[in-house]
């Protein structure tokens, strides 16, 4: 099959010989679940990010879990989430039995509208939890504002946001408490995988605990190693949510590429936003460089219906005829039945994230991409655009 004729997947790992060895290094320790390289990840990720405290566990949903736990979040409790997000961010608040109330996002952009969470707050308000979609940070500042004025604190949901910076500090030193992900798509992969991160003792301690079942020992994990003991104590109904070596030594070795994995996603958005940058059909993703460092874990085009003789559906439909793999983040959560059913949400209720959904094309942008695809990418975009571009009106926008 030839270069031209071969499909450019929306996603590859990227998967090296380092990452291997450190899973046969693993399995020839025959230590295979949480233990001394768990450890090691969560020290060497504290010092990358610049908190004091990483805690690793088995997804970006268990990180955020043990957040609503380490907060004390109860039933009939109120969290603020984004409703431009993966279900995972809200799910969480429901397994506490308090309510998700969804946030509409920015004008024109894809994250959390300030201004919008501050006109949602009640008394029964507890957290924020903003999203940094695509990697863009979210506008902190004034989330850390609304947030100290009502006495809440900010949990972020940083899985697209590794390695982001946000007026110099990078994600995850920065809020009370901020929740990554590993999943195979991620910036570093464990495969499936999460770490928590804070500066807090308090929140740290109690995550520390819930993540392996309540258990109080410090280093529970070592009763089975020559310096630990058989003897536990439960002190609350825990969780089993830890992060065993095997993942977390994929982890390790990933997170020594990290600022490599983002210089190639980050040139290769450079090289999207240049040669789509004449295509007035489309609009380009929002990077405000001027206080943040995105992270470019999705690079998000939204088409211009005005100006296309095709629905967005149309459009990746022959993207993919042309061997170019796709996708749409995020479909709104007042969208899903769970969110409207359960909450009473409705289509019109948050007009500029359902306006991002509705022409949102998530194109292929990952550290294996290969020049001759991203090559491909932009070839076959700026074709459709051509053949299907509309006669502009003065109106047209």
């Amino acid at each position: 099959m030839s270069d031209e004729s071969s499909f450019v997947p929306f996603h590859r790992p990227a998967i090296g010989e380092q990452d291997i060895e450190a899973v046969r290094r693993v399995l020839e320790s025959r230590w295979l679940t949480t233990g001394p390289v768990a450890a090691n990840f969560e020290r060497a990720f504290a010092e990358y990010v610049g908190c004091r405290y990483a805690l690793a566990v088995n997804s970006c949903t268990a990180a955020l879990q043990l957040a609503l736990d380490a907060i004390g979040l109860s039933s009939g409790d109120e969290v603020l989430v984004p409703t431009y997000t993966f279900t995972a961010t809200a799910e969480v608040v429901a397994y506490f039995h308090a309510r998700p109330v969804l946030c509409d996002s920015l004008p024109g952009g894809f994250n959390i509208d300030p201004h919008d969470v501050e006109r949602r707050i009640t008394p029964r308000t507890r957290a924020i939890i903003p999203v940094h979609v695509a990697g863009q940070p979210c506008d902190l500042r004034a989330l850390h504002g609304i947030a100290n004025k009502i006495g809440v604190p900010v949990i972020e949901d940083a899985a697209h946001a590794l390695p982001a910076e946000h007026r110099g500090r990078r994600i995850g030193g920065i809020s009370d408490l901020t929740a990554f992900s590993f999943y195979a798509t991620k910036a570093i992969t464990t495969g499936e995988g999460g770490m928590l991160t804070t500066d807090s003792e308090a929140y740290a301690k109690r995550a520390d605990m819930m993540r392996l079942h309540g258990i109080g020992n410090h280093d529970a994990w070592k009763r089975y190693s020559r310096e630990g003991s058989w003897f536990y104590s439960v002190f609350h109904a825990g969780y089993k949510l830890n992060m065993p070596d095997i993942l977390a030594a994929i982890g390790l070795a990933q997170l020594q590429r990290c600022d490599e994995f983002w210089q190639c996603r980050r040139a290769i958005a450079q090289y999207y936003m240049e040669q789509l940058a004449g295509c007035d059909e489309l609009e380009l993703p929002p990077d405000d460089a001027s206080c943040s460092k995105h992270s470019w874990h999705l690079f998000i085009l939204r088409t211009r219906p005005k100006r296309l003789k095709m629905r967005r559906q149309e459009f990746m439909d022959e993207l993919k005829q042309l061997g170019i793999c796709t996708s749409v983040h995020f479909i709104p959560l007042h969208f899903h039945p769970f969110y409207s059913e359960t909450y009473g949400y409705k289509q019109g209720d948050f007009p500029n994230a359902e306006d991002s959904y509705s022409r949102a094309i998530s194109l292929p942008i990952y550290p294996d991409l290969k020049a001759s695809e991203m090559e491909r990418v932009v070839k076959a975009v700026r074709s459709i655009v051509s053949r299907k571009r509309k006669t502009i009106l003065a109106s047209a926008s």
